[in-house]
């Protein structure tokens, strides 16, 4: 018999963001696009984009949590979202905002960081590679 619902649970590092029963779809957003997710869908896993990830649950109007990048796993009628930040109790125009300005500029962030280290790391590697030269001429 085809299963009708799912549970969703919402993960943070530090605690557990949202859980629901009763869901009957689920939009996520990954680098690709955005795809949905019914009972019967079979299972997966996803890597998730900052976006807005849309939650109907039976008997509620949709919800909406703004998402920061993470991991989507759905085994059975079990759906886990594992993110690094989340929001919430906004209107869609505000979520939107919220990912734009917060999440993606965080990412932006991040890019640079990453850049720096590369710099670092590349520099430290060559003077090593020196080091070792001059080593192997004494």
């Amino acid at each position: 018999m085809p299963q009708a619902y799912m549970t969703l649970k919402v993960l943070l590092p530090h605690k557990v963001f949202s859980e629901e029963q009763k869901v009957l779809r689920i939009v996520a957003t990954t680098p690709q696009g955005a795809f949905g997710i019914l009972p019967n869908r079979l299972d997966c896993v996803a890597s998730l984009s900052a976006g807005i990830l849309v939650v109907e649950v039976e008997g509620k109007e949709e919800a909406y949590i703004a998402v920061d990048e993470g991991v989507l796993v759905k085994t059975g009628a079990e759906v886990r979202i594992s993110v690094r930040n989340a929001m919430s109790g906004m209107g869609l125009n505000e979520l939107r905002i919220a990912v734009e300005e917060e999440f993606l500029q965080l990412d932006e962030q991040q890019q640079k960081l990453r850049s720096a280290l590369t710099k670092m790391e590349s520099g430290f590697v060559q003077r090593l590679v020196a080091f070792k030269q001059d080593a192997s001429l004494s």
